[in-house]
């Protein structure tokens, strides 16, 4: 019997077939149609020669294609891999190497690279989506293929997805996803967010991350929810998706619901329809918590990463104000503690660093045994991450492990040194980075974006000081338009140090 993630299309068309599934463009696709093309994809690669085990690439801004290569990889017993559209010629090169993949479905953003990707790679099956290139059409492909039922016996335990994470430590790693860590992914977002079977969620964060993907989207369908596909993110659109269709949810990056709220259309949108926002990456100051509370739209904030699918905690709207600023509590199929550097647990109160188990964690990453061994001990991942636990249960994110600095002797994170910046009138971003000093050792050194032409870097280091303890204090403060920042929203910090 086949349980997996490739089989919900069908499911789902069996219990609402009419119901709208994808909307993308203004052209809508039923469950029923949408499990006909999945089912058609999954026989035309098996009738291009993937078998089973065998990786199936979607290249590409948001379309519904990322969702068909998905869940007809998954049908199949074949393996999907989801990649940036933004990445360079040389990085793709390296993760299509190191997927070896059978098919690669491509978007017109990235035709050109595809051309060359396509000489080195004969064997490869290379399909267009929307636009010139080589290899032939996505669209005439899935339509050739049948329609008859694809029946394998699977076992949950196989890899139905591959995730590349960002490569901000180094060459990018592909988590392995099993469909059983998708399953209880999904589980635990159902459990913890308020979704419904009439959902209409905007997926314009971009499918080809963890988050964007996992958290509302693929939930959603779970549920039998109308999912509105937008390629990218433009704050226009999305105010006006929320107004004409009646968006009821949606997953953003801070940075995403900052451009929203500072539009100029913001303060007259109709956003009752709007019931909630999942938001992840990094935590949400409190004012912009308060914003689209004083808008009746519920902030839900999530802490995760690629290797955990990508759910550990959460924190639900009614603790918002309350615990402003923490990543919230264990999902239910989660868990996780905090240690010191041997491995033994802290008290409450205390930094650490959190590692996860779980159901929804990888299996590991792909073809890096020892990356795997050196990440996962004993069945708990190591993220990398510092945090401390409150007496309460919640978890709060102090930083990330390689971006904390030492200065005299103290720990230094950089990540509280930015929430005090932000905090201050005329900032609208910061970012803070270790730097050699010849009498500490370290010192911070903060970019700071102004939304005041009278911010100055003095200005700047004299409001600080009563906020933060003298060694926490930057010694060098710069101000810049922007900062550097991934598809996601996270800072760049390693385009700030090369600086």
């Amino acid at each position: 019997m086949n349980l997996g993630i490739g089989t919900w299309p069908q499911r789902r068309a069996k219990v609402r077939p009419h119901d709208v599934a994808v909307e993308f463009e203004g052209v809508e696709h039923t469950y029923a149609e949408f499990s006909e093309r999945v089912t058609r994809l999954a026989n035309a690669f098996a009738a291009a020669g993937v078998e089973r085990g065998d990786r199936v690439i979607h290249l590409g801004f948001n379309h519904p294609a990322a969702l068909e290569v998905f869940f007809a990889a998954g049908l199949m017993g074949a393996t999907s891999v989801l990649l940036n559209p933004r990445l360079k010629l040389a990085e793709l090169q390296y993760i299509v190497h190191d997927s070896a993949p059978k098919v690669l479905a491509f978007g017109a953003e990235q035709a050109d690279n595809c051309v060359d990707l396509a000489a080195e790679l004969p064997d490869v099956t290379f399909l267009s989506i929307d636009g010139p290139g080589p290899g032939g059409a996505y669209e005439e492909f899935l339509r050739a293929g049948s329609t008859d039922p694809v029946v394998i016996d699977l076992d949950l335990e196989e890899t139905c997805m591959i995730m590349y994470t960002s490569g901000t430590t180094g060459r990018p790693k592909g988590a392995m996803l099993s469909h059983r860590a998708l399953f209880y992914q999904y589980v635990n977002a159902i459990i913890g967010q308020d979704l419904r079977q009439d959902e209409v969620h905007l997926a314009a964060a971009p499918l080809f991350h963890i988050a964007g993907l996992n958290m509302m989207t693929l939930p959603t369908f779970t549920l039998g929810g109308r999912i509105i596909i937008h390629r990218g993110f433009k704050a226009d659109a999305v105010l006006d998706a929320i107004e004409d269709s009646r968006v009821t949810s949606a997953f953003f990056v801070p940075a995403m619901l900052d451009l929203l709220s500072h539009h100029e259309r913001f303060a007259d949108a109709d956003l009752s329809s709007f019931r909630a926002v999942m938001v992840g990456g990094s935590p949400l100051l409190e004012p912009t918590i308060k914003t689209w509370q004083a808008r009746d739209v519920a902030i839900m904030q999530g802490f995760g990463m690629t290797e955990t699918s990508p759910g550990v905690t959460m924190l639900e709207p009614r603790d918002g104000l309350t615990k402003a600023g923490s990543a919230g509590r264990l999902h239910f199929f989660s868990e996780h503690r905090i240690v010191d550097v041997v491995g033994n647990d802290v008290a409450p109160g205390e930094a650490g660093e959190v590692v996860i188990t779980g159901p929804n964690l990888m299996s590991g990453y792909w073809n890096k045994p020892e990356e795997t061994a050196r990440a996962v001990e004993d069945g708990w991942y190591h993220s990398g991450d510092i945090a401390v636990l409150d007496e309460d249960g919640y978890l709060w994110i102090k930083d990330r492990i390689k971006d904390m600095y030492i200065s005299g002797g103290e720990n230094v994170y950089p990540a509280e040194v930015e929430n005090a910046l932000v905090s201050l009138p005329g900032i609208r971003d910061a970012a803070v980075i270790g730097v050699p000093d010849e009498r500490w050792g370290e010192t911070g050194k903060a970019f700071v974006v102004a939304s005041d032409p009278a911010v100055t870097p003095d200005a700047v280091a004299e409001a600080l000081k009563p906020l933060l303890a003298n060694y926490k204090l930057p010694r060098h403060i710069e101000l810049i338009d922007e900062l550097p920042r991934t598809s996601t929203g996270k800072i760049q910090k390693q385009a700030l140090r090369e600086r």
